[in-house]
């Protein structure tokens, strides 16, 4: 890995370009000069965008020019955006955008992770107060070995894959998949890849040691003393009464009543400090909050911290879709839909590096109203594609081998309602909705959200956070997971970091929770059901792929015609992998009977009913499938010496033939006397070749061996 900076960009605030292997990226930070004004949060921006000519690539599309940022993109600035965005100071409001550009790919060593070292290595050598470094990583598992940024191919053989950043003490934030992975297996590798990640901190300080950086001073701003203490006299008792309401609505719309009160009675002694109020009331909250849960081990419902909301489960609550299912956690809601299409419903992928398809995927909506709010309708945020995300990841390693269940799968969670860990119930949702749909899932999937409060002695793990509690809280860490282990894992944290013993308390809390759930889940449907009826029904076989070309014939004559007989979808693979769909179950029978003839190896003594497509004076050709041909030598029609081919059959006849040879070109040659009774006392002449099949010498004459090449 090589870091560098003054060369390019030299008029960004900080600007540092990371290398590795030959991928190459850009990193630039800019701030803001003043403060945004009348805002609650910090306005970081962080871009990550890939190139097409850095893979040697010319965009799809009619414009031919990157348009808005793809999946993988919005990802990889959410995973950019988690780990650095605690670390600026409390009260800073100056706009910060961080932008990430991939220059140059070689396909296997992957940009995404370099764009968190990149990140913060450009901050530390700006003039932006900033609290890092941080380092970010990918790890994976080879044959029991963890590896760190494995490459692309790498990936293919690894049962891990985790993105993970630190600091120089711990683990700020992890993102990955596993292929039912322990917990302990998982806390090995997040301390394997923690080691890595504080030499590439070093790295990066040895980059800072060559240059000479003065931050910006920022003081946080402190509120009014005098009025602090006016609003602690007015909120009294009542924030300790409010944090005790259980329902959400009511919580909130108390907290809001007092706040009013409070401002309304503040307002001729501090004039136009209505958002200084507010905010001072809601640290109290927080305070209030995170308190009793710390003195006490109950929450604001009345759970303890390792109890889970009650869970209603409905599977197939839509009846016409291919597969449904609600689930109900608490006062979270997902409503999930499975759909299953055939080949043509894959989703195509133009990426930087690579152009590939995807027959599975999982979408995530949270619309406004599961909130009980009004808000924007539009484009996908990046907060629906992050859970979406983590919700396909948790549900793909149980999926079925296409091989066994040959569909293109979309599943589309709608949050229904929210109140904490929606992307969790969307994966326990999913998996119902796919048994549902008649997946046979190597088993059911859950997922639970895990919280964290500390004041740094004490510590209190939450299983299944409530909104307020992610929102309020210091952790909000995912876990989805089977039985046997886990297969999806997300970590972000508000603090600097947390000990990796209490990563593994919160691990085997969760393990505990996600027992619970799967047992729910596995009563409500305990095995897949039937496909629905109103589901495609599809069949795989596998042909030589040599035949191919048999199978689509000349001009796409063969493969059209049995589309249109049979009214069948029908999709051909290099390797020879053949899907037909179709609504009907009976035509898509046919249809692969109609592929099997096309492509079948026949042997010699197989008897066929064909038709007599066209005669020539050596005899007739006969399709005994459609699309493929066999001759009947004119001395192969009848035990009697046949005159003229058109004495025994018309074209359009219907007649039996038997297999008699295949030659070294694999052509065919039939007979139709070898299914006739032989005459009494017939003796049969010796048989003329037939191989020749007329054809012609440079002359423009038929050559008959039988009569030493002579003209005719």
């Amino acid at each position: 890995m090589r870091l560098e900076t003054g060369k390019v960009a030299r008029q960004s605030n900080g600007s540092v370009m990371v290398t590795y292997g030959e991928t190459v990226i850009l990193t630039t930070v800019n701030a803001s000069k003043e403060p945004r004004e009348g805002i609650d949060y910090f306005p970081l921006q962080v871009e990550y965008r890939e190139k097409h000519y850095a893979g040697g690539k010319i965009p799809g599309g009619f414009f031919k020019r990157e348009a808005r940022p793809a999946e993988h993109e919005v990802l990889t600035s959410r995973l950019t955006d988690r780990p650095i965005r605690p670390l600026f100071p409390k009260g800073f409001k100056n706009e910060v955008q961080v932008m990430i550009t991939v220059l140059q790919s070689d396909g296997e060593n992957m940009a995404d992770t370099l764009s968190g070292v990149g990140a913060s290595a450009a901050l530390i050598t700006s003039t932006i107060p900033w609290n890092g470094p941080i380092a970010t990583v990918r790890v994976g598992r080879i044959n029991g070995e963890f590896v760190i940024n494995p490459t692309r191919s790498d990936l293919l053989s690894s049962d891990i894959e985790m993105i993970v950043s630190g600091n120089q003490e711990t683990v700020v934030m992890v993102e990955g998949e596993a292929e039912e992975a322990t917990e302990s297996e998982i806390l090995d590798a997040l301390k394997f890849a923690h080691g890595v990640i504080k030499e590439i901190i070093d790295l990066q300080n040895e980059l800072l040691a060559e240059m000479d950086v003065q931050k910006d001073e920022f003081v946080s701003p402190e509120p009014d003393a005098a009025m602090v203490s006016a609003i602690d006299e007015k909120i009294g008792n009542q924030i300790s009464d409010i944090v005790n309401i259980a329902d959400k609505h009511e919580r909130s719309d108390a907290k809001d009543s007092m706040t009013d009160s409070i401002i309304e009675s503040l307002e001729e002694t501090f004039p136009e400090e209505e958002k200084a109020i507010k905010s001072i009331i809601s640290d109290r909250f927080k305070d209030a909050f995170r308190e009793q849960v710390l003195a006490t081990g109950k929450r604001s419902d009345g759970r303890s911290t390792t109890e889970i909301r009650p869970i209603s489960i409905e599977p197939g609550i839509l009846n016409r879709t291919h597969g449904s299912a609600l689930f109900t956690r608490g006062e979270t809601q997902a409503m999930v839909i499975t759909t299953l299409g055939s080949k043509s419903s894959e989703m195509i992928i133009d990426s930087m590096d690579e152009d590939y398809k995807k027959n599975y995927y999982l979408h995530y909506n949270f619309p406004p109203y599961c909130v009980g709010e009004t808000g924007r309708i539009g484009f996908t945020s990046r907060r629906e594609i992050g859970h979406g995300n983590l919700a396909q990841r948790a549900l793909k390693p149980v999926l079925p081998e296409y091989d066994d269940f040959p569909y293109t799968i979309r599943i589309v969670s709608e949050i229904m309602e929210s109140n904490g860990s929606s992307s969790m119930a969307s994966v326990c949702g999913g998996s119902l909705s796919l048994m549902n749909a008649g997946a046979p899932l190597k088993g059911h999937v859950a997922g639970i959200a895990m919280g964290l409060i500390t004041d740094g002695k004490r510590n209190a793990i939450l299983s299944d956070i409530l909104g307020a509690e992610d929102h309020l809280g210091d952790m909000d860490f995912k876990i989805a997971g089977t039985a046997d282990g886990i297969n999806a894992i997300q970590l972000d944290l508000k603090i600097e970091g947390i000990s990796f013993d209490l990563m593994e308390q919160a691990l085997e809390q969760a393990r505990e929770g996600r027992l619970h759930i799967l047992n729910l889940m596995n009563e409500a449907l305990p095995e897949a059901n039937e496909i629905s009826e109103y589901a495609p029904r599809i069949f795989s076989i596998a042909i030589n792929p040599e035949k191919i070309g048999a199978l689509i014939g000349p001009g796409g004559k063969n493969i059209k015609k049995i589309i249109e007989d049979t009214e069948c979808e029908i999709n051909v693979d290099d390797d020879g992998n053949v899907t037909i769909a179709g609504a009907n179950a009976d035509k898509c029978n046919d249809a692969m009977e109609l592929v099997k003839a096309l492509t079948f190896e026949p042997e010699v003594g197989q008897e066929f009913d064909g038709i007599v497509t066209r005669l020539m004076t050596f005899g007739a050709f006969v399709e005994f499938v459609p699309g493929r041909e066999g001759l009947v030598h004119i001395s192969e029609l009848n035990w009697e010496r046949t005159e003229k081919v058109e004495d025994v059959v018309k074209s359009g006849d219907n007649i039996r033939v038997k297999l008699i040879k295949v030659d070294d070109q694999g052509r065919l040659d039939f007979s139709r006397k070898a299914l006739l009774p032989k005459p009494e006392g017939f003796v049969e002449r010796p048989r003329r070749d037939s191989s020749n099949r007329g054809r012609r010498n440079s002359g423009g004459f038929r050559k008959d061996r039988n009569r030493g090449g002579g003209r005719r």
